[in-house]
């Protein structure tokens, strides 16, 4: 080719990648557009289903003919967790100081609400005080944009795209239209998780229309701002759903004789009496407080520490069914409540670092440039990405845990 034919070609190659742009971004605007068109004819056809389930016209026209699905929600939902964590891990961020020393003043400033509830439910303050604390950081989160999203969008979107689930997100979107047509909030109010769950409790919209108490007595049944109503509704759920039984504890950590592991087939119920006679005791040295209530032995890791659990335990895991979450939670209670820390520790694990020492790992991450969005003694999902990515950069393990072995670590010059 001539020399004097390239600036017409380089010309025309840019001519054609400019018309190759526009026709991708108006073949992208035509599929937002078709899928707006497609997503509202959803809105239209689904609005007699609703209607017949309860929401009145007026609602529903108010609230979703305007209404734009959250799709960032797909990508939520397929996201897997970017760091793993062994229960120890698991527990010990669950149980932090920062929530260990919060929670014993939200036990002070609502010790009257917490009494009439334990009263009027029979489940424990310093269980409801764990729940708090793991939903939440009572109420600390309730409200953050970096956490939380308007629901009504989120929820339309998975009911409308979602197909493994989609009865189960129409019915979540039926009941958060229900709490609405009953004047317990305004769309704009709740806020809530990627799946919809809200307030101080994190409250699936089924959960609030039908567990929730108007404890404060102020003719609404409200999940966010006071946590009167969070609490007592919470405190219904475990005994209507978990069947809570008033009195009895969740457990104990106890400590197994020789041979005695093998009787810790998480199954078997027996009394604590009957286990104390195979010489399981308590870890604390005490006696068995309720000797015939029914427990069974549970070892969740091996070579780490055992439990006794009963029906309580259950009831924890009633209101999300993972073992780490409900032994954490009621581990965080205790915590709370002034007892100590496991006496048999896990395999490998470390003790549960302190507030101050959280701060020096936050304040030496920002100074070798791996930010944490603060230094305030709480671990986070900007110092979990700050710590993973630091651990990368020297060769540790990338599990995101702000624990001391890192501390140690970022201590090295």
């Amino acid at each position: 080719m001539a020399r004097f034919d390239r600036p017409l070609l380089l010309h025309r190659r840019a001519l054609l990648r400019g018309a190759l742009t526009l026709a991708g971004g108006l073949a992208a605007g035509n599929a937002a557009f078709a899928q707006s068109a497609a997503f509202e004819r959803w809105v239209e056809r689904f609005r007699a289903e609703a209607v017949r389930r309860g929401v009145s016209e007026a609602t529903y026209d108010r609230v979703m003919g305007h209404v734009k699905p959250d799709t960032a929600v797909y990508e939520l939902q397929r996201k897997q967790p970017e760091f793993t964590e062994e229960m120890w891990q698991y527990i010990n961020r669950r149980c932090s100081d920062w929530r260990v020393i919060t929670g014993k003043e939200r036990a002070k400033e609502y010790a009257g609400v917490l009494a009439r509830v334990e009263r009027e439910f029979g489940v424990d303050r310093y269980v409801l005080l764990g729940l708090w604390g793991m939903e939440s950081s009572y109420g600390d989160v309730i409200d953050n944009p970096k956490y939380m999203r308007p629901i009504i969008p989120a929820l339309a979107a998975l009911a409308y795209g979602e197909p493994r689930r989609r009865r189960y997100w129409e019915a979540e979107l039926i009941n958060a239209l229900k709490i609405i047509d009953r004047g317990w909030a305004q769309p704009s109010g709740m806020i809530g998780s990627w799946a919809g769950a809200m307030g101080h409790t994190q409250w699936m919209p089924e959960v609030w229309l039908n567990m929730g108490v108007d404890f404060d007595r102020d003719g609404r049944i409200n999940p966010f701002g006071k946590p009167d109503d969070a609490l007592a509704g919470t405190a219904r759920y475990l005994v209507e759903r978990g069947r809570w039984r008033r009195g009895e504890a969740w457990g104990c950590e106890v400590t197994v004789p020789a041979g005695g592991h093998r009787l810790a087939d998480n199954r078997t119920m027996r009394s604590y009496a009957t286990w104390h006679g195979h010489g399981v005791r308590r870890a604390d040295g005490e006696a068995f407080h309720r000797p015939n209530d029914n427990v069974k032995l549970w070892i969740p890791v091996s070579g780490g520490p055992a439990f006794l659990v009963g029906q309580n335990f259950r009831a924890v895991y009633s209101y999300n069914p993972s073992a780490s979450y409900s032994l954490a939670l009621v581990h965080l209670g205790d915590l709370v409540r002034g007892d100590g820390d496991f006496r048999q520790k896990f395999p490998g694990g470390e003790r549960i670092p302190t507030i101050d020492e959280v701060k020096e790992i936050q304040r030496r991450l920002n100074e070798r440039g791996f930010k944490t969005d603060g230094i305030d003694g709480r671990t986070g999902s900007d110092t979990v990405r700050a710590i993973g990515a630091f651990q990368k950069s020297v060769g540790m393990k990338p599990d995101g845990y702000a624990g001391l072995k890192l501390l140690e670590r970022l201590r090295q010059p």
